[in-house]
């Protein structure tokens, strides 16, 4: 993607008006339009909101209407690659991809009154929680399974049990139950929770032919989201930037659009080396495949890149930061972690003992692969102890 669309490219999410304006009414529809922003979340979507109210609109007479056309994802069971559908990381992208269709719930003492505050970003339209839940003595090692939460039902979140005030401030994320319906229900929440009124819903649609847009919100650079992606390993985020790729290369973004534009790029630029199997942008899946020598290829040629010192900064650096601070390590090296079930990898670039740099490919296909860590980090230091003799 750095090579393809370029270190400072940029997301742009146009707002579109059809109607006229009144004493602070809008009379007609408004149109947002995603383009597959990886990174928008609740404060870009409470800037979003503020810059449509600062068009003097308080009112809406009509629709807020989302376009997520630049798309085309079939719906995804969220569950289904590892029963967890209420983990964020198995969030499906979208071209409106609101706060990785996740919610913050945040918990806050209040000791006085023997209970913890429970504050809900972004707000989502029809939705309902309890505002507080019982303080309770205890540790904190396992306070989520002490709430007793209940996050299945799409209208109202519950907690039946307590939370132990040693915990103090914590937040936790959580994937929305009905993620189809997480875009509108976040902008109508928003919305509302700013002031603005709105007589009809929020609903799928599209902007209108030859309509150009009254104001656009630009995300952050590819640059700073690919140091997002890899720095934590988000999963949504890089399938937003695969889906992209097709969109922006081949007019739509698909899973087949995404795939044949790396295809086509990689054999432009790596001949020599097999190509990858990609179903998503992701690891998140059961049957991508790559070599190690294919992905050491791609290494060596990027760092002859001009864009390479993004990529080197990207990525999680041993002991430091990102997936691989806690790992043992002595070296320096900046390296992508993968795990999945019965699969762990690594791959980047190490800093050797004599001032050389060597790339470094490791991957484990085992029943006990999360076992591995320890031989990873040792063959780190290895490889940053060998000179290139």
């Amino acid at each position: 993607a750095l090579d393809l669309l370029g270190p400072a490219f940029t997301w742009r999410t146009p707002v579109f008006l059809e109607g006229q304006l009144r004493d602070g009414v809008w009379q007609g529809n408004v149109y947002i339009q995603g383009s597959g922003d990886p990174r928008l979340g609740v404060e870009q979507l409470w800037l979003l909101m503020r810059r449509i109210q600062a068009l003097g609109i308080r009112q809406i007479q009509g629709d807020i209407v989302l376009d997520r056309s630049v798309f085309s994802v079939p719906a995804q069971d969220p569950g289904g690659f590892d029963g967890e559908p209420l983990r964020p990381y198995n969030a499906a992208p979208d071209a409106l991809l609101i706060n990785f269709k996740s919610l913050l719930v945040q918990f806050v003492p209040d000791p006085a009154h023997k209970v913890a505050r429970v504050h809900i970003e972004p707000p989502l339209a029809g939705v309902k929680w309890p505002a507080t839940v019982p303080l309770s003595a205890g540790d904190c090692s396992d306070y989520r399974t002490g709430l007793k939460a209940d996050f299945q039902q799409a209208l109202s979140i519950g907690f039946a049990g307590t939370y132990p005030l040693s915990c103090g401030e914590k937040t936790w994320p959580v994937a929305y139950s009905d993620p189809l319906q997480f875009a509108s229900r976040a902008v109508g929440g928003m919305w509302l929770q700013l002031g603005g009124q709105l007589s009809g819903s929020v609903r799928d649609g599209s902007v209108p032919s030859g309509a150009k847009p009254v104001l656009t919100h630009e995300s952050a650079t590819l640059a700073e989201l690919v140091r997002d992606i890899n720095k934590f390993s988000n999963n949504v985020m890089a399938d937003q930037v695969f889906l992209t790729l097709g969109a922006q290369k081949r007019g739509n973004g698909n899973a087949s659009t995404a795939s044949d534009t790396v295809n086509a790029w990689w054999r432009e630029r790596l001949p020599q080396a097999e190509p990858p199997l990609l179903d998503k942008g992701s690891g998140l899946s059961r049957d991508a495949r790559i070599t190690a020598q294919s992905m050491a290829y791609l290494l060596q040629w990027a760092w002859g890149q001009g864009f390479m010192p993004e990529l080197m900064a990207s990525l999680p650096i041993t002991g430091l930061d990102g997936t691989l601070k806690r790992s043992k390590s002595s070296a320096m090296a900046h390296l992508k972690t993968g795990s999945l079930r019965d699969v762990m990898g690594i791959a980047g670039y190490v800093d050797a003992a004599q001032g050389q740099r060597f790339v470094l490919v490791a991957m484990v296909n085992h029943a006990h692969a999360n076992q591995a860590r320890p031989v990873m980090d040792a063959l780190i230091d290895w490889t940053a102890g060998k000179d290139n003799r």
